[in-house]
């Protein structure tokens, strides 16, 4: 898989969310994936790219997370398409340098696929997919994106506690900034039954025969 293929997959599920959930009434954006280490995408305000004809906003979803599991990682695009239709409505969902979200976002969200939890620091920000949304992106056959950048933590997925800073991006879906596990996950690579260990260890599965191998988060 490369970039660009996930790219083309990116903007195609824009499309189809844009007139499935938005009611076709979205502008256009440029869909970019950037190293974003504190936050799961972000959405410009301002028209950022331009041609000789047109100019876009851009919706950039992190580098580092974006082999998650689909449903998480479409319901961070819709995140991102809502920021977009507040702005074309004129909806003001986000402040503190787009960072905390407020009651307006998660009102607009909810009402289209998304379920919107509150923290303390970024307010109405943490977002998963309804159950409707995970069936819905199930029924597209979309397959799962399997690559992604190596994060600060040395494997794909990394990234580091905390909500990202403005620098003058609006709507930006940060992580919580709850304190990682200390724990470890060891699954077996045969029957894939798992334990967990607060520290390194050398642990077999019994009914295998094989040693138990350290999964990475």
């Amino acid at each position: 898989m490369q970039v660009s293929e996930i790219t083309a997959f990116l903007e195609h599920a824009y499309d189809v969310l844009n007139r499935e959930w938005f009611g076709g009434e979205l502008p256009r954006v440029v869909i970019t994936i950037q190293s974003t280490p504190r936050c799961f995408g972000h959405y410009t305000r301002w028209k950022s790219w331009a041609n000789e004809k047109e100019e876009y906003n851009e919706i950039n979803l992190g580098a580092e997370t974006i082999d998650r599991e689909l449903c998480r990682v479409i319901s961070t695009l819709i995140h991102e398409m809502t920021h977009h239709y507040c702005n074309l409505k004129g909806i003001k969902e986000v402040s503190r340098g787009g960072t905390y979200h407020n009651k307006r976002f998660k009102e607009v969200a909810e009402a289209h696929g998304l379920i919107i939890d509150y923290d303390p620091r970024i307010g109405y920000s943490v977002t998963t997919p309804s159950p409707e949304l995970i069936a819905f992106v199930e029924e597209q056959g979309w397959s799962g994106i399997t690559l992604a950048r190596k994060g600060s933590c040395g494997s794909s997925g990394g990234g580091t506690d905390g909500v990202g800073g403005g620098s003058g991006v609006d709507g930006i879906e940060g992580f919580t900034g709850k304190k990682k596990s200390s724990t470890r996950k060891y699954q077996c690579p045969v029957c894939g039954c798992s334990v967990r260990a607060t520290k390194v260890v050398n642990i077999g599965c019994l009914d295998c025969g094989c040693p138990m191998e350290l999964v990475e988060k």
